[in-house]
């Protein structure tokens, strides 16, 4: 057996893949780490980064392909496996247990507390003590900790998912500084991040993925975001370039009309929460379907959770129908007609119930006296639905015996068998089939032209001009840009969500 060179590559994944049922996640996913090297992970979201950080790191196995520490062939088969090859994680979430204090969460993962306590004032919060519970630290603190944590066991690889995310100006700039002396010492980093500023600064390499498949790996010299943007977009692209080639080409088809608006439903004056959310400001009008754009973990769950009662804000106001509202929990939010459809459509399902029940769920709720339910009207409002969705109801008995595209359906029926005033949907379309897809887009164009309010967001690009009147982009928790529905293509969409364009137009690079 050979042994490996100071110089040969530390990590080696080739033609990774990984399935989750039909769904492919990683078709062909590469990337080569070398000692002292700090390696940009890039993609869209759904390109495959985090179903590659989770196999390098032992939460997920591959189903094929090869993966090679030291030149040897590994296969991660645990978090705990993966520490021992020297993989350690930092994830966008912090790993700690609130109810624990600090000392005993680094007890709970074998960290030497010297090392650490050493990482933690070199990072920049010095006064962070042992006996701190967890819970009661704020959030950069914790990403701090995190931090140090993971540099305090002295890894090989480092792998770095969006650290500094949460954290002000001051610390960001020392994290970065002691990630580059780390490289320098001879660690290699993945760093997976959604600020260019931070990836030209630090890093060496960028490897881009796309729809699963390792399209690029280039060096970071000036100018390179271009690039980068077109590798992750690639053919739909060169796709969106002829469309709209052909359709100016063509003198004889009809402009499309664009739909009226009406009076303001819903608006958000200066929304602020933590730092995930700073001074967020829209209207969203009656008779339209506003986008919402943003890359995972830029502040659109905190949005879309305050919009519907589950958050309340630091600071702003929140005013629907020209009235400022207080939400004190959900139902107070579903009383002022904003409702709202999660991302997790298991959150919102009775899954051991039938089809009827969970449609007329909103129904029970508005019951004032004891006595018999009106199951002729609730009947009929359900079947409306049913019909209107076209959801299959051969499995009728229980919602969890439906697809996934039919499960979805029912959370957005039961609100439009009761009447749709403002409806906010989170990510409808994940998971779901073509043609349940395409339902979804109509069925949010029929209820703009009978005068609701639909909020959107999604975390595919390509759905926003066939579903959306206009779109609003958030990065780093702000609004960045506004973009009507005829400008809103792929690669415009993907540059403001990356924070390179401003609302003039300008070139803008994210602090």
């Amino acid at each position: 057996m050979t042994a490996a060179r100071d110089d040969d590559p530390i990590l080696v994944a080739r033609g990774v893949t990984k399935s989750f049922g039909a769904v492919q996640a990683l078709k062909d996913a590469r990337l080569t780490l070398a000692r002292g090297e700090i390696v940009a992970l890039l993609g869209a979201n759904g390109a495959g980064k985090s179903t590659l950080v989770k196999i390098l790191t032992g939460a997920l196995t591959h189903d094929g392909g090869d993966i090679r520490i030291r030149g040897q062939a590994a296969r991660m088969a645990s978090p705990g496996a993966a520490r021992r090859a020297g993989l350690i994680p930092v994830y966008q979430e912090p790993a700690l247990i609130p109810d624990l204090d600090v000392g005993q969460n680094l007890r709970l993962g074998g960290t030497p507390v010297e090392p650490f306590l050493r990482r933690v004032a070199e990072l920049g919060v010095p006064d962070l003590r042992l006996d701190d519970m967890i819970r009661d630290l704020p959030l950069a603190s914790l990403r701090i900790l995190d931090i140090a944590r993971a540099l305090a066991s002295q890894p090989d690889v480092l792998l770095l998912d969006e650290v500094t995310a949460a954290l002000p100006t001051d610390l960001v700039e020392r994290v970065l500084r002691v990630i580059r002396a780390e490289a320098d010492a001879g660690r290699a980093v993945i760093y997976i991040s959604h600020r260019f500023s931070e990836i030209a600064e630090i890093c060496d390499r960028a490897t881009v993925l796309r729809d699963g498949v390792t399209v690029g790996d280039l060096p970071i010299v000036p100018g390179v975001e271009e690039e980068i943007v077109e590798l992750m977009l690639g053919e739909r692209l060169e796709r969106a370039a002829m469309v709209a080639a052909t359709a100016a080409e063509d003198t004889t088809a009809p402009a499309a009309a664009a739909r009226p608006r009406g009076p303001v439903r819903l608006s958000a004056r200066g929304l602020t929460l933590g730092r995930r959310v700073t001074d967020l400001s829209f209207d969203l009008h009656a008779g339209e379907v506003l986008g919402v754009v943003g890359l995972e973990g830029q502040g659109q769950d905190e949005l879309f959770e305050m919009l519907a009662g589950f958050r309340r804000p630091d600071a702003g106001t929140i005013a629907v129908a020209g009235q400022q509202m207080r939400f004190r929990d959900p139902a107070d939010a579903i009383a002022a007609g904003v409702t709202l459809v999660p991302g997790n459509r298991a959150d919102a399902l009775a899954m051991v119930r039938s089809v009827r029940e969970n449609i007329a769920l909103p129904a029970l709720t508005r019951l004032r006296n004891w006595g018999p339910i009106p199951m002729r009207a609730e009947s009929a409002r359900v079947a409306a639905a049913v019909e209107r969705l076209q959801i299959d109801t051969r499995a009728m008995g229980e919602v969890r015996r439906l697809s996934g595209g039919n499960q979805q359906k029912v959370t957005i029926g039961r609100w439009v068998a009761h009447g749709v005033e403002t409806l906010l949907l989170f990510d409808p379309t994940r998971g779901i089939d073509v043609r349940t897809k395409r339902q979804i887009y109509q069925l949010c164009r029929d209820l703009a032209a009978g005068g609701a309010a639909v909020l959107y967001y999604t975390s595919e690009l390509a759905e926003v001009p066939q579903a959306c009147d206009r779109t609003i982009v958030i990065f780093g928790g702000r609004l960045v840009d506004e973009i009507p529905a005829a400008r809103a293509d792929e690669q415009t969409l993907l540059r403001a969500a990356y924070g390179l364009t401003a609302r003039d137009g300008a070139r803008r690079v994210p602090a």
